[in-house]
């Protein structure tokens, strides 16, 4: 019992001893730090500065990055409002002047492309690439092109949704997205089976479950056969020159003259019989005679 109380006692002393050392080592430290600092006064001011300077281009690098990131941001989004305009302008050329403006989806596509090449930014580069391949597929789909000019801009399509899957293999949705894009365009090119094994391999993927190309190959996929053959319209039925007789502008004809029936033209109440009689029964007597 005794042995034991001795040893902790021991080892408290020692316990003790080392802390008294210790505190003394700080002591006599602080004590000398003055003159220390004096000694090595240039060097501490090296050091600081290093250290001041280097803090300051890491932060004016990571606000660089971020301006850079903002403003490539706002010019991504001006390129992609530049083909919806395209786009709008196409359709009112082709209803008011029955014009093909097809072309002014080229102009968008190619800004698109040469964003995607000086960006460091890779899944917006790979953005910029699909939106370029879907603007060089609507430019064919706007107008009217021959088969070669089709199948070259098609491949060009195409060149473009390879690049924007190599820039981004492992981000689910735009690699989906770019892989259902060259299904489109085997598709375009009338290559079915190769179109139908892609739409396959992006509805089967556990990778692509949840992404929005995924549901698009399934529909795809149940719909393609309808795509296969060429859409062909009845024409128009011809018009019975009697229902497209036009009545004369001579006023003393016009009370004699009953306007035929037009089945193409929307029914208005006043156009029936009983609708007119109704409204002469209505009308007084005297209600156009003139006053005396």
């Amino acid at each position: 019992m005794r042995n034991t109380i001795y040893r902790i006692t021991e080892k408290e002393m020692k316990s003790d001893h080392r802390h008294e050392l210790k505190t003394n080592e700080l002591a006599e430290w602080l004590g000398n730090l003055p003159e220390w600092t004096k000694e090595n006064l240039v060097t501490i001011i090296a050091v600081v500065a290093v250290v001041v300077v280097a803090g300051a281009i890491y932060g004016w690098r990571l606000y660089s990055r971020n301006v850079l990131l903002v403003q490539e941001e706002a010019e991504f989004t001006n390129l992609l409002n530049q083909i919806s305009g395209g786009k709008m302008q196409i359709l009112q050329g082709q209803e008011a002047q029955g014009r093909d403006w097809s072309f002014l989806l080229l102009q968008p596509a190619n800004n698109l492309q040469t964003f995607a090449k000086k960006t460091s930014h890779k899944r917006m580069a790979a953005m910029a690439l699909i939106k370029r391949a879907e603007a060089l597929r609507a430019e064919l789909h706007y107008g009217s092109v021959e088969a070669q000019y089709l199948a070259s801009q098609t491949n060009l399509a195409k060149a473009s949704y390879t690049e924007a899957l190599e820039k981004c293999p492992t981000i689910p949705s735009l690699a989906a997205t770019a892989r259902f894009g060259l299904g489109l365009c085997e598709e375009e090119l009338g290559n079915f089976g190769q179109a139908r094994q892609m739409y396959q391999d992006i509805a089967g993927n556990s990778d692509f479950e949840n992404t929005l190309a995924a549901i698009q190959a399934k529909r795809r996929l149940e719909t393609m056969a309808d795509y296969q053959q060429n859409i062909v319209f009845k024409p128009a039925p011809k018009v019975p020159e009697s229902m497209t007789q036009t009545i004369p502008t001579g006023t003393d004809q016009l009370p004699n003259i009953i306007p035929p029936f037009n089945i193409y033209r929307p029914l208005e109440f006043d156009m029936l019989t009983e609708s007119n009689e109704l409204d002469k029964a209505k009308l007084p007597v005297d209600a156009n005679v003139p006053g005396k």
